[in-house]
């Protein structure tokens, strides 16, 4: 393994120019119109969920479960739905999960409007759309990558997150005004239509798939690695942090916020409002978004974001006044926007293209586990302590958790290049040798000043990571007691195969690490690299 010093310039998005250049890429501007329009349909099912509920059950734990329901598929579901948008046709994965999606609902609508629909029913079906949801996830983020020119990525899902807050603020009160006036079956079957537009423009978008020189993934494995990726990335670790502590507490206020309706003898057409005022606060937010970018640091506005929302969250505990809770809605609209974007755009700029999927599930996964989880537990405590008493007490625990950027910064990701590096070259052998099931363990002499051995195993277990992010089994460091200085490195891969796609990940980061270690070695020759294959038995 002979790795080469030239690197590939491929520039890293930085969120240059206007916010509305994506919108010129025909296939994306199709993609975001339908779903827009499915996102609509979305929230007026979302809205006549949570309200049916109310209407067969007065218990806040089982109306909070309607929103750990659409949740915890994703919960379930996102990391391996990740390794499948990694390894197979992503257009395909998106017109599979929205029939899914298509047949939920339309069994919620039929169920509904026969007057069938218990609470355990509305829970299933909601799961049930929530699967498909959970599906679509990961592939939807990723095809954003392929739809759009890098340097316009902070742009597309800056505008993809103003998309679905456009459907927030329209959908609701479309949603509360149809429920209001013909029943929660009228806004299921609105949703179940919705689903025709995305599903045309899937079928007649053609994607441009790469052949890949290598043979892909299996689906085990490909799960194994994204699981092995998150384990050895602390920047994407710092991430997950952060949106767990974040939706953990703030998944109080969409839960409990039809408790807090009704508890204000309102209808369902106050809580459309108040779900349409979230959405123009997030607009509104979402407008401002790219020059607040610029002048704050991304910790700086993921923390002012959270105390927005932590506000709201008071606010809707203490204030029950409707005017004043359609302002502070507005408020929390633009903090949960200018949070889940920068948590979004946070995900994508700390891992490199070939797990770019896995690690969007990663996010996805923790942001809708956290909603899933922190709903029943909000229930829990608004159906012992009371309503008022669990936003109070969330929106509390929001604004500490502010505090977290002193360890978790997401700062300290941003300054790397995942760029790929030029593809190392594989070794040439006397005989061909199995791909898939021969383990092979990879050896690299150095010979180290000692003067400067200290830097060296500094530098070392920065590469331990990279080798086990990577693929590595196993790695280890050994110093020869006979020569001073002399030390062999050495790590083991599953397969012949799984090595050469380590050739293939080295972003320019990693090669800038590697050159690093390489100019410690004070031999007349490079550092010595040998592989050895098992041997069958």
């Amino acid at each position: 393994m002979n790795p080469q010093s030239q690197i590939n310039p491929t520039a890293r998005a930085k969120g240059t120019g206007s916010p509305w250049a994506p919108l010129r890429e025909a296939i994306f501007l199709s993609l975001w119109l339908a779903t827009l329009i499915s996102n609509v349909g979305a929230w007026m099912q979302s809205v006549g969920a949570a309200w049916l509920m109310s209407s067969l059950t007065p218990s806040p734990l089982w109306i909070a479960l309607v929103q750990s329901a659409a949740s915890f598929p994703i919960f379930l579901f996102a990391l391996p739905a990740g390794a499948l948008a990694d390894i197979v046709s992503r257009r395909q994965i998106l017109l599979l999960s929205n029939l899914l999606s298509l047949v939920a609902v339309l069994g919620l609508s039929i169920s509904t409007l026969a007057n069938h629909t218990s609470p355990s029913v509305l829970l299933a079906f909601t799961f049930a759309v929530g699967l498909g949801q959970a599906l679509a996830g990961p592939a939807f983020q990723a095809i954003v990558n392929e739809l759009v020119p890098q340097s316009e990525l902070v742009a597309a899902v800056s505008l993809n997150s103003v998309g679905v807050n456009l459907a927030r603020a329209v959908g609701p009160a479309l949603g509360g005004l149809v429920l209001a006036r013909w029943g929660a079956g009228i806004n299921f079957l609105v949703n179940a239509l919705s689903f025709f537009a995305v599903l045309l423009v899937l079928i007649r978008w053609h994607e441009s798939i790469k052949k890949p020189v290598l043979p892909a993934e299996r689906f085990v494995g490909a799960v194994r690695a994204g699981v092995r990726y998150l384990r050895y990335s602390s920047e994407l670790q710092t991430v997950a942090v952060r949106t767990g502590a974040f939706v953990l507490s703030a998944s109080a206020l969409w839960a409990l916020l039809p408790v807090m309706v009704r508890s204000l003898n309102l209808g369902p057409s106050a809580y459309g409002i108040l779900l349409g005022a979230l959405g123009v606060g997030a607009l509104i937010g979402g407008a401002c978004l790219p020059s607040i970018r610029r002048r704050l640091s991304l910790d700086t506005l993921v923390g002012g974001a959270t105390v927005a929302f932590g506000i709201a969250t008071l606010g809707a505990a203490f204030l029950p006044s409707f005017a004043i809770m359609i302002l502070l809605m507005l408020l929390g609209g633009g903090g949960w926007i200018a949070l889940v974007s920068s948590l979004n755009v946070a995900t994508r700029m700390v891992v490199p293209a070939w797990v770019q999927a896995r690690a969007i599930a990663v996010y996805l996964l923790v942001l809708q586990g956290g909603i899933a989880i922190g709903s029943v537990g909000w229930g829990i405590v608004a159906t012992r302590f009371g309503v008022r008493s669990a936003l109070g007490l969330a929106g509390t625990t929001l604004i500490l958790t502010v505090l977290l950027a002193f360890r978790y910064s997401l700062q300290k990701g941003q300054g790397l290049d995942f760029a790929l590096a030029v593809e190392w070259p594989d070794p040439v052998f006397a005989h061909e040798i199995p791909k898939e099931a021969t383990p092979v363990l990879v050896t690299v002499e150095y010979e180290i000043d000692m003067l400067r051995l200290a830097e060296f195993r500094s530098s070392m277990a920065q590469l331990e990571v990279f080798r086990r992010r990577n693929g590595a089994l196993q790695w280890g460091l050994f110093a020869d007691p006979q020569v001073p200085g002399k030390y062999l490195e050495e790590y083991l891969v599953e397969s012949w195969v799984e090595h050469q796609r380590q050739h293939q990940r080295v972003t320019v980061s990693d090669q800038q690490l590697h050159d690093r270690i390489w100019a410690f070695h004070i031999g007349i020759d490079p550092p010595r690299v040998i592989h050895f294959i098992a041997e069958e038995r």
